[in-house]
Order: C-alpha cells, then structure tokens, then sequence
C-alpha cells in the first residue's frame, strides 16, 4: 500500500467519523430543542418522549434545519403561541454548541 493510498483511508475513516459526530450532535441538539419547546408548549410525561421523536423525525424530512423549524414553528402556532423565526434559530444554535461540546466531551 503506498502512502497516498493511507492517507486516503486515514482521510475516509475521519470523514466518516466527522459525518458520524455531526449526526449524533444535531440529534442531541433537537432533543433539547423538542424539550424546550415542549416546556412552553406545555408538553410533559410520556408525550414530552414522543414529542422528541417526532421532532428528530422532523430533521430527516429534508437536509438542514429548516425542517426542524417549521415542525417547532407550526406545533407553537397550533397552540396559539407566537415565538418568531428568530428565537427558534437563535435556540438552535445555542443547543448545537452545547451538543457539540457534550459530543466531544463523550467520545474521549
């Protein structure tokens, strides 16, 4: 095996691993934004769990978090709530950070 053929598989093995952490950070992050939104939603019990699965359910309808968006935005606008696009992203990047953090933090 020559050196650039180890190199690729080095770079293979780290691109997975990336794809691997970056998934199991924006899972994380939408548990905690389903939790969030269920606290004001006034979601708890056994449907609090069901309300995270339909918002992970949510970000695998289309790639990026507008998805995830639209689901949070239309479950406040059904319970007459008004929370603005804003707010709803600025919770989604404030959780990815932390998920991001808690991800590192368990795979060492």
């Amino acid at each position: 095996m020559t050196t650039f053929d180890e190199r690729e598989k080095a770079y293979e093995k780290k691109f997975a691993l990336d794809q691997d952490l970056r998934f199991k950070a924006e899972s994380r992050r939408n548990k905690m934004l389903a939790e969030w939104a269920a606290a004001k939603l006034g979601i708890t019990g056994p449907a609090l769990d069901e309300y995270i699965k339909a918002v992970r359910k949510a970000d695998l309808a289309e790639k990026g978090d507008d998805d995830v968006l639209r689901k949070v935005k239309q479950d406040f606008a059904d319970k007459g709530l008004t929370v603005d696009d804003a707010e709803i992203r600025s919770k989604l990047g404030e959780f990815l950070a932390k998920a991001v953090a808690d991800v590192e933090a368990s795979s060492k």
